[in-house]
């Protein structure tokens, strides 16, 4: 851990030093002794009633006001905007977007999520396309992720209604009842329901299911949506009680009429997203691609959704691909769900395998040195190296919005890149598991490394080249670079295929023993919010 913005907090020695401050300490370390030295009990309050006196202000305003660093950030800060304002130049020009291992083939154009919160579908469609990509020889190429957006949120609206089915005998301000009935059909996804989606239903090239005015901009469509999925979570909620009160009505009678009720009511939820959305390929109708090759020749391609899926991904299969985390409130060599979570249902489940970050880092390197498509690695081996430059573009999931800067011509995350601390005189001290633990932090985003800068003595990673999905005109022209100690604080999940997972890894990923996780934490890791871009 690092000792920069929002790191572990300082560790300061419970002995009073009488060595003058000047001397040994600098001006952050000593604000820290202070702090820590304050006695914890036996002081006073201003005010003994608890509230907020004038007395209060009056102090802080003197401590403030005798303070020429506070001073100056006031003269700036009340007419600047505080983020660019406070950005170190030093940090800067420390991590450049300059990588001495790239993957070898460079896919395009960088994709564009727009309004909406489909990170997930576009991390996971920018890692397939590579192959395809390299494959067809193609220049530029996209696959369709409104494709996948239309199953998913389909999907979801039958999987909430399964669950108002499953939960109608609980009160309806209950707070598992509540919290599902809040967003019932997120934008946002995690990858082993991006996995249900791929072997369910397949892939199609752009061209095929182009965007819409509605998958560009999701907000309207699931504010309406969602509307009717709360009016017919009740309708069936009301079904349910009158079927459980008459007696001649057996259980398997009454879950067969609801889900008979449930199919009736589907039917608005398809009859909107089909006239918004468009009317989706079947995943087994076959399909015409015309296309040209990089050097100009036409082409095509002939077969199902599933067929051109398999096709591109027959070597490492998404289905043998899991999830490692980094979640430091709970038990390391554990599998992890998360309760009520999915969106096929009856489909796979959301599991995790929570690790040590530095595990999670040595997907980065290993993934592309066995070509595979995979999600985040690490081989801290240098004669590994080379062959990262013939691998895959890697899938990953983190906090995106905490110390980064996606600024046209910037596209930093570093947690030494904002001076907030040296500003306030101020203490960023949360660890990540607190983090996580008081809602501060969060799984919101996923994107994609195509390229990693190696110290060459130690052969660790030093910084990350990042594939967002924001369009051109955010970070370096779509990328971001990531730094080391941002990955220890704001990364929390990778993919990893299993043959290049540890055998321990594997082992723990194909038990039965899973510890859930309440349908409300955290590491539910949906990535992108409902009715926004992450």
């Amino acid at each position: 851990m690092g000792s920069s913005v929002s790191k572990v907090p300082a560790q300061v020695s419970s002995t009073v030093n009488t060595t003058s401050s000047s001397e040994l300490l600098d001006e952050k370390a000593s604000i820290r002794q202070q702090r820590s030295t304050s006695p914890m009990a036996g002081s006073l309050p201003l005010a003994t009633d608890g509230t907020l006196s004038l007395s209060n202000v009056d102090a802080w305003e003197s401590t403030a006001a005798a303070d020429p660093k506070i001073q100056l950030a006031r003269t700036i800060l009340d007419h600047t905007n505080m983020k660019s304002s406070l950005t170190s130049r030093s940090a800067g020009v420390a991590i450049p977007h300059v990588f001495n291992h790239e993957v070898e083939f460079k896919t395009g154009p960088v994709t564009a999520q727009k309004s909406s919160g489909r990170c997930w579908l576009f991390a996971t469609t920018n890692v397939i396309r590579y192959e395809v990509m390299k494959q067809l020889k193609l220049k530029e190429f996209q696959l369709s992720q409104s494709y996948l957006f239309f199953w998913d949120k389909l999907n979801k609206s039958n999987y909430y209604l399964e669950l108002s089915i499953q939960n109608a005998d609980l009160p309806v301000d209950d707070r598992l009842v509540n919290f599902l009935a809040k967003d019932p059909i997120s934008d946002g996804g995690q990858w082993d329901m991006a996995v249900n989606l791929l072997e369910t239903y397949g892939l199609v090239p752009q061209p095929i299911y182009p965007e819409s005015f509605h998958s560009s901009l999701s907000s309207p469509i699931n504010m309406l949506l969602k509307t009717k999925l709360r009016e017919h979570a009740l309708t069936l909620r009301t079904l349910s009680s009158s079927l459980k009160a008459d007696p001649s009505v057996s259980q398997e009678l009454a879950i067969s009429t609801l889900r008979a009720k449930k199919e009736e009511l589907m039917q608005e939820v398809y009859t909107i997203m089909s006239a918004t959305l468009g009317v989706p390929p079947k995943p087994d109708a076959t399909f015409t691609w015309e296309y040209y090759t990089e050097d100009g020749k036409y082409a095509k391609w002939e077969g199902t959704p599933l067929q051109f899926y398999k096709a591109f991904t027959a070597k490492f299969s998404p289905a043998e691909s899991f999830s490692l985390i980094n979640d430091p409130r709970n038990e390391y060599g554990k599998l992890y769900t998360v309760n009520k979570l999915g969106n096929i249902w009856g489909g796979r489940p959301v599991l995790y395998v929570n690790t040590e970050v530095d595990d999670l880092k040595q997907a980065i390197v290993r993934v592309r040195s066995f070509k595979s498509l995979n999600y985040l690695v690490c081989d801290f081996d240098p004669p590994h190296l080379q062959s990262i430059k013939a691998g895959q573009p890697v899938f990953f999931g983190c906090d995106v919005g905490q110390f980064s800067d996606s600024s046209k011509g910037v596209g930093i995350m570093d947690t030494d890149y904002f001076e907030y601390e040296q500003a306030f005189n101020i203490t960023l001290g949360l660890t990540k598991a607190q983090r996580l633990q008081t809602n501060e932090s969060a799984m919101t985003h996923a994107m994609v490394i195509s390229g990693v800068h190696v110290d060459e003595k130690t052969g660790r990673p030093v910084r990350f080249k990042v594939e967002n999905s924001w369009g051109e005109d955010s970070g370096v022209k779509g990328y971001n670079v990531m730094s080391d100690k941002w990955f220890d604080q704001f990364v929390f999940q990778v993919v990893v295929h299993k043959s290049l997972a540890t055998k321990e890894h594997v082992k723990i990923f194909e038990s039965e023993e899973r510890i859930v996780l309440p349908a409300w934490d955290p590491m539910v890791g949906q990535y992108c919010s409902a009715d926004a871009r992450c």
